[in-house]
């Protein structure tokens, strides 16, 4: 004989999920999420406005789906189960039994009008605002990174792949439509550079690179509070370097700029110097000969600062998942774009616990 559960049933699970630290019920209670409504409905109006009607489920709920996807590096078709399967995730999107819940289908749908109506901008710039609203602002300078995000890896012939670098479209896949939808043309190959392997001397033998294919996010955090202030997404064999100019954050009431060495030449120091700032550019030896020691100290001192960038990239790769699941580079900005903006939430619930603990 089947048990009915009521709402105190309910109530009691809740409470209990409250008691073991459900930490969406901590973001979703520092968090209005109503702020991005505005940014939302903006969207989805340009892109939906031509079938009439609105969305069939609330806008900002959809919303913070993909912002719980992209927390725990989920599918759609995952997300979809997770949130029928989990109570802290239907709390987190306040639904209640009974309501209707977004199925892969709408998850996807949703996503792309965000992709069509180039909203991810908005809506990470409303979140940025937000965050300077309550006084955290960009200070201290800035840190410059790239990372290489990886897709599912595309079968081609060398033929294809130097036709698809080209621009072009292999005639085999402009003849089966279906094909083509499956066929990612915007990602790319690159290598990685890995750990380096040295000799019984101690000297270096050779720097381990892996074949990378996907894409490369590009971001700039502020030094004081680390959240993500400017940011970009391109094919994984774009050159780190040439994105530092788009990265630079004038609002940041710090003057120092950190970066690697593949983000050192005269190009980025004009840059550097136009918008008032002061390069910490890694220095990079010259061919052949060993860095001289005033400047391996210097290196040193600002590896130390920027450092702070690679907790980013550990914390969208490795414990949100990020992963490029879709096709095209406009579908995977808005993917990175989330996971930037995701991982702001995090560190804003991490300043703000730290507040109320002091």
């Amino acid at each position: 004989m089947s048990v009915q559960r009521g709402f105190f049933d309910l109530d009691e699970r809740y409470a209990a999920l409250s008691a073991a630290g459900d930490p969406l019920e901590k973001l979703v209670a520092l968090i209005d999420f109503e702020i991005f409504r505005p940014a939302l409905d903006a969207a989805l109006q340009r892109s939906d406005g031509s079938k009439g009607g609105r969305p069939p489920l609330v806008a900002v709920m959809m919303f913070k789906t993909l912002i719980l996807q992209t927390l725990y590096g989920l599918s759609d078709a995952q997300a979809e189960f997770q949130i029928l399967d989990r109570r802290s995730f239907g709390r987190f999107l306040g639904l209640n039994d009974g309501d209707n819940t977004p199925d892969e289908t709408t998850i996807w749908r949703f996503r792309e009008g965000l992709v069509r109506a180039n909203a991810i901008d908005a809506l990470f710039a409303r979140f940025d605002a937000h965050l300077r609203g309550l006084g955290y602002l960009a200070m201290g300078g800035q840190i410059v990174d790239a990372s290489i995000i990886a897709a599912p890896r595309q079968r081609m012939t060398d033929e294809e792949r130097a036709l698809v670098k080209g621009g072009g479209i292999p005639e085999d896949w402009a003849a089966k439509p279906a094909k083509l939808a499956q066929k990612d043309r915007d990602a790319r190959w690159t290598l990685k550079r890995g750990r380096r392997k040295k000799g019984p001397d101690g000297k270096l033998m050779a720097e381990i690179a892996t074949p990378m294919f996907g894409y490369k996010s590009h971001i700039g955090i502020d030094q004081r509070h680390g959240f993500i202030r400017t940011w970009g997404a391109s094919d994984a064999a774009r050159y780190d370097g040439r994105e530092l100019p788009n990265l630079i954050d004038p609002a940041n009431t710090g003057s120092a700029i950190w970066a690697d060495t593949a983000y050192r030449s005269q190009k980025n120091e004009r840059a550097i110097l136009r918008a008032g700032l002061v390069s910490k550019i890694h220095f990079r030896r010259a061919p052949g000969k060993p860095l001289p020691t005033q400047r391996q100290r210097a290196n040193a001192a600002r590896s130390k600062v920027r450092s702070a960038v690679e907790h980013v990239f550990a914390t969208q790769k490795h414990r949100m998942g990020l992963f490029i699941r879709t096709i095209g580079i406009e579908r995977a900005k808005v993917k990175i774009g989330l996971a930037n903006i995701a991982f702001n939430f995090k560190r804003f619930l991490y300043w703000e616990n730290r507040a109320s603990t002091a």
